[in-house]
């Protein structure tokens, strides 16, 4: 007895990915909040933001005006920006160029 074994092929479909564009979400330097403030909101508002990346985020903002926070997708960068924002910072984002 012997058993034939039949493949079907499929036609080979290749699939593109397209990459989310990404965008900076940006803190803007004020006059109001203290760097200590400044430094835990990012934390709290931030999953995995470490103490350091903090103070180098505020450091950066208070020296030179803005700082960099996250670089992450349109809804991650959204987020973070109306969180930040609802805790009396200020913050813009844009896309990654």
């Amino acid at each position: 007895m012997s058993t034939s074994i039949s493949t079907i092929e499929k036609p080979s479909v290749s699939t593109v990915r397209k990459i989310a564009p990404r965008y900076r979400v940006l803190l803007h330097n004020d006059d109001f909040n203290s760097m200590e403030y400044v430094v835990e909101t990012l934390i709290e508002t931030i999953p995995a933001m470490t103490a350091p990346q903090a103070i180098d985020i505020m450091m950066q903002t208070h020296n030179t005006g803005i700082g960099l926070v996250i670089v992450c997708e349109m809804e991650h960068a959204e987020f973070y920006c109306e969180a930040l924002k609802s805790k009396g910072l200020t913050s813009t984002i844009e896309p990654e160029e």
